[in-house]
């Protein structure tokens, strides 16, 4: 595929952004496919795929769906972690950009800062999918989710139904600016308004370690919190880790993503919930996709995942 040069304007944005990281953009992990040097392969189409985290289960799971699907239509996928860090993000996808990849597919570390990253690759000719969160702006093909806003009320329905209208509740927050946060928040408060008391609203950035270290700082200022919902299961898990510590075994945990973890807690015992994303499933929607828009075929700007709930 044909790349127009970037201008003189945005490869100093480039540099600027470069000298802002700490780390090279692509890690030594982050190999083609096909195991080749990364760069365009002659006959083949290259797909480059900048993923927030690999941190984290969701994502890594998410992760292998891409790269198998990519194997099976003999695409070369080039992943790089950003490692939730902003200017990483933007600095790998400039990398792909110099690295020829003909498609670029997104899964932002936040909707607002990943516009300019979009935005250099519709300068460079180069067609951009999201995958899982959305971007606030720049030029997008098509985007790959699941519907977090029903996702979030289905979470918020069965917390309500667990423990009752007008329960005392706390919600742990994933990270600020990410169109996911915003989307599960306004799902479940669609729900919690008017039925619940949410006395708690806290980010712990969709890490457990910080779900746990949150929620044992609600415990301690609202003793009489009955449910929990969380925006991923990461800190799920975190906050169920807090409540059994203290023995409070009566509080419910609600979670999001149906990750390996969490649906081994639900069926254990732990966890009440957690509503089913199936990551694999959006990596092979997402180079499905990729593979008809550089086929040259149309496609819907909006391809949607099934959600599923998953409960004791």
């Amino acid at each position: 595929m044909e790349k127009r040069q970037l201008s003189v304007a945005m490869i100093g944005i480039a540099a600027l952004m470069a000298a802002c990281s700490m780390e090279s953009p692509v890690s030594e992990e982050s190999e083609p496919v096909d195991g080749s040097d990364g760069g365009a392969n002659d006959g083949e189409f290259t797909v480059g795929f900048s993923i927030s985290t690999m941190n984290n289960p969701f994502f890594v799971t998410l992760e292998e769906g891409a790269k198998a699907k990519a194997t099976e239509l003999g695409l070369e996928m080039i992943s790089v972690d950003a490692q939730d860090d902003n200017a990483k993000q933007i600095n790998d996808v400039e990398d792909l950009i110099q690295r020829g990849v003909d498609l670029i597919l997104v899964n932002p570390t936040d909707s607002s800062a990943v516009a300019a990253a979009i935005e250099a690759a519709n300068a460079a000719d180069i067609p951009v999918i999201t995958v899982d969160r959305a971007a606030d702006s720049g030029e997008v093909v098509t985007h790959i989710a699941s519907d977090n806003i029903a996702g979030g009320e289905m979470a918020g329905e069965l917390l309500l139904e667990l423990v009752g209208e007008g329960a005392t509740v706390a919600e742990l927050e994933g990270i600020p600016g990410s169109s996911a946060a915003r989307e599960r928040g306004e799902g479940f408060n669609n729900v919690a308004d008017g039925n619940l008391h949410v006395a708690a609203k806290q980010t712990a950035n969709f890490d457990r370690a910080e779900g746990l270290a949150v929620m044992e700082n609600i415990l301690q200022s609202n003793p009489d919190i009955a449910g929990v919902f969380a925006h991923n299961d990461e800190m799920a898990l975190g906050a169920l880790e807090a409540v059994s510590a203290i023995g409070r075994d009566d509080i419910v945990v609600v979670g999001f993503d149906a990750t390996d973890d969490a649906v081994n807690s639900v069926e254990s015992g732990g966890l009440a919930g957690t509503v089913a994303q199936q990551p694999t499933l959006i990596g092979e929607e997402a180079l499905e996709a990729a593979f008809s828009v550089l086929s040259g075929e149309e496609i819907d700007d909006f391809i949607p995942v099934e959600l599923k709930l998953v409960q004791q």
